[in-house]
């Protein structure tokens, strides 16, 4: 080497990364992997005394594979070679082979290979190897982020001592990183920087184990800050997560917000959201959780949530944490969501629960109830009311139920795409349909009868819906759904059209069952329409749902100019629109218009008349007789208001008012449920709200009218004291109607 050359050397290493300007040249500077080249470990002792047979480096990058083969190269006497499987070919073999005899002949030293990735080679080139290991002319060092029981010959690791080194713990990187700002010779020292212990703690803690990762970001963090007035340089959290390009998350393994996710992540999955259940699992790992930690939760999902509905989701975990064992991170993570996805989309049942049932009978005598519904029920449940409102999912037909499980900026959000091969087909239709239903249970509009109590619901949008989340969630809109289509009895080559799109509850179903023909749905307003439409777009143009702003009273002319000519329809299907219909003869009658000879109309319809009374859920005990007799009476007045559309009709009446007017066929069946709902004490305040002008009279003011204040106010605390936070059966009923005729 010329002096030129050297000068240039010299240039290169004092210009080159930090990250390789702090190479360990010792086994004493090496941080990290104890297990392996601890003080006497069979690695380090082979190193000191110059006694190496071949061998292979395996792990994740950063973890100092090629900084072991340097500081074996500055050790051993033997002859050091090193050669990248990226760059190099057969010509590069074939020299380090004739260097290695040439060596071996002429001066009896033998010639280490290091091979860095030497996974790269093809099966011939590392065939090449094979003799030259074999006959002790080399002595191979291979290193490989790949498993080498896979992607190494196999004559060649049967011939190697195979090292695993693991991703690098937090505590060796910040050692690491003191050790960079404290060298002044190869390091930082020279910078008169420091950095602040939480900056420390995330740069190792989002590093993902890779020493290089934290010494480039420290460098970066150190290059781009301006030094203070003193000329010390400071790095912060903000510029740390600047460096790194990696955002901390709030995220504490042993406070609040990791039982907060655990316990969102936990509930998800138990309500068969794998988008919801990705974004938590996503969260826990990009703060550093420890995977083990998430397969141990998923291990008890598989039993306590989805059971004997799915025997397979346990051996499905366990499988998947094996591989992730032997394979560990990063590639891990496809098991970790491999797991996580068939579990939130596997069938659920908590039939393992008749275990903690047994337990509970044992432990009745400590009066210590512990609620199932709540979030995180050991904490903070009085001062922020974590875990309040939590329906738990197998209370509820198909153990299913529709709530908000993803965070409010990130609701709608898909992550998980299922494709339409094999079982997973079955799966795409079914997640399919509870998304659908959880959009249209969280966004439903529906009026109902405590809606028309309360007044004008646009002025108390969150407990209206909150309590139409309850009423109308999950189960009610499955069956609405599954009975209006079997009654519909839809050809695959049938036209459709939805008289209330909603969210597209009905409008898909529909697209699902009649593929090769036709769907319309009516938009009622703008939101409504632009939802519905940015939906149907995931269909191919053939396939495509027509949605149409429009309303019920002017829906046959719309139809009739968008299509430019009159459309008649093999079904018409909707949920909950004569109640917004005073003359529901006369609607039925349009209907029909655009109804074709052989069609038939097909409507699910709250029975608000048969629905649930108040007066039914008190006592009527000495001291609440009277106020039990005035509720009774002031809803009386509620449901039989003629008025109303919602309550001035029932199911025979409206049968024997159609079939007198109208030439039709008309069948009529009831689904009467009781599931249990909880009773908040807002919802009571909200039925004795004083409406305006123009609104409906709530339940207060129909007491009030009738009673006087003091008498709807005792009411009220009747229903504050036996009905407020607790979980009471109620009774709704729900008319399937299907008619079939023409208009004369």
């Amino acid at each position: 080497m010329d002096m030129f050359e050297k000068r240039g050397d010299d240039l290169l290493a004092k210009n080159a990364p930090l990250a390789d300007r702090m190479r360990p040249r010792t086994l004493d500077e090496f941080f990290g992997q104890d297990h392996i080249v601890g003080p006497g470990r069979l690695l380090r002792r082979a190193i000191q005394i110059d006694q190496l047979s071949s061998l292979i480096f395996y792990g994740p990058p950063g973890t100092g594979k090629t900084t072991l083969a340097r500081i074996i190269a500055h050790t051993t006497k033997a002859q050091f070679l090193s050669i990248n499987a990226v760059l190099a070919g057969v010509k590069e073999i074939r020299d380090a082979i004739d260097a290695a005899r040439q060596s071996l002949s002429l001066y009896g030293r033998r010639t280490i290979l290091f091979i860095d990735e030497v996974h790269r080679f093809n099966k011939a080139q590392q065939d090449a190897l094979l003799p030259h290991v074999e006959n002790g002319v080399i002595i191979l060092i291979g290193a490989t982020t790949e498993n080498p029981f896979f992607e190494v010959n196999k004559a060649l690791v049967s011939r190697s001592r195979i090292f695993q080194l693991k991703t690098l713990s937090p505590e060796d990187l910040r050692a690491v990183a003191r050790a960079a700002l404290s060298d002044k010779e190869r390091g930082l020292g020279g910078r008169n920087a420091s950095i602040d212990d939480d900056a420390l703690d995330h740069l190792a803690a989002v590093a993902n184990g890779d020493a290089r990762g934290v010494l480039n970001a420290l460098e970066l963090a150190v290059e781009t800050t301006s030094p203070r007035p003193d000329g010390t340089i400071r790095i912060t959290r903000d510029i740390a997560e600047e460096s790194i390009q990696h955002k901390a998350v709030l995220y504490d393994k042993d406070g609040d917000a990791h039982y907060d996710t655990v316990s969102a992540f936990i509930k998800s999955v138990r309500g068969s959201d794998p988008d919801a259940a990705l974004y938590w699992m996503a969260k826990m790992v990009y703060a550093g959780e420890d995977p083990r930690f998430i397969f141990r939760r998923m291990f008890i999902l598989a039993c306590e949530d989805v059971g004997m509905a799915d025997p397979h989701a346990l051996g499905i975990v366990a499988d998947a944490a094996a591989a992730f064992d032997y394979v560990g991170m990063p590639e891990g993570r496809y098991h970790l969501a491999h797991a996580c996805l068939y579990l939130a989309t596997a069938p659920k049942s908590n039939s393992s629960m008749a275990f903690f049932d047994a337990l509970d009978a044992v432990s009745k005598e400590t009066k210590d109830d512990v609620p199932g519904h709540l979030q995180d029920s050991s904490r903070d449940k009085d001062g922020f009311g974590h875990g309040d409102g939590y329906l738990y999912p197998h209370a509820y037909r198909d153990h299913w139920v529709a709530q908000q499980y993803l965070p409010s900026a990130l609701q709608g959000r898909v992550f998980y795409q299922p494709s339409g091969m094999g079982y997973e087909k079955e799966i795409a239709l079914r997640v399919t349909r509870l998304r659908e239903a959880m959009v249209e249970a969280m966004t439903d509009d529906d009026a109902s009868l405590w809606d028309a109590a309360v007044g004008d619901a646009s002025q108390h949008g969150p407990a209206r819906r909150e309590w139409m989340r309850r009423t109308h969630g999950g189960d009610s809109l499955s069956e609405a759904r599954d009975g209006i289509f079997e009654a519909a009895a839809v050809k695959r080559d049938g036209l459709v059209l939805d008289l209330h799109a909603r969210t597209g509850l009905l409008t898909f179903e529909a697209a699902r069952r009649a593929p090769d023909g036709g769907v319309w749905a009516l938009a009622h307003d703008d939101r409504e329409f632009e939802t519905v439409r940015a939906m149907a777009e995931r269909y191919d143009l053939l396939r495509r749902p027509t949605v149409l702003r429009s309303s019920l009273s002017t829906f046959d002319a719309d139809i009739r100019a968008a299509a430019g000519a009159p459309v008649s329809f093999d079904a018409l299907v909707g949920r909950n629109v004569l109640g917004a219909t005073a003359d529901k003869v006369a609607f039925i009658n349009k209907l029909l218009s655009v109804t074709a000879e052989t069609g038939c109309i097909v409507l699910a319809e709250t029975v608000h008349s048969m629905g649930q009374r108040l007066s039914a859920l008190v006592s009527r005990n000495a001291g609440h007789k009277k106020s039990a007799q005035q509720l009774s009476r002031a809803e009386d007045a509620l449901f039989a208001d003629p008025a109303d559309p919602l309550v001035n009709w029932t199911p025979a009446g409206l049968e024997q008012a159609c079939t007198t007017a109208i030439p039709c066929a008309f069948r009529i069946r009831t689904a009467s449920a009781t599931p249990l709902r909880r009773i908040s004490p807002d919802l009571i305040d909200s039925w004795f709200r004083h409406p305006g002008a123009h609104e409906r009279k709530s339940l207060g003011t129909r007491l009030a009218d009738l009673f006087g204040d003091d008498s709807a106010q005792a009411v009220r605390k009747l229903l504050h004291v036996e009905l407020a936070n607790k979980d009471i059966p109620w009774t709704s009923v729900t008319a399937f109607v299907k008619i079939t005729g023409t208009r004369r």
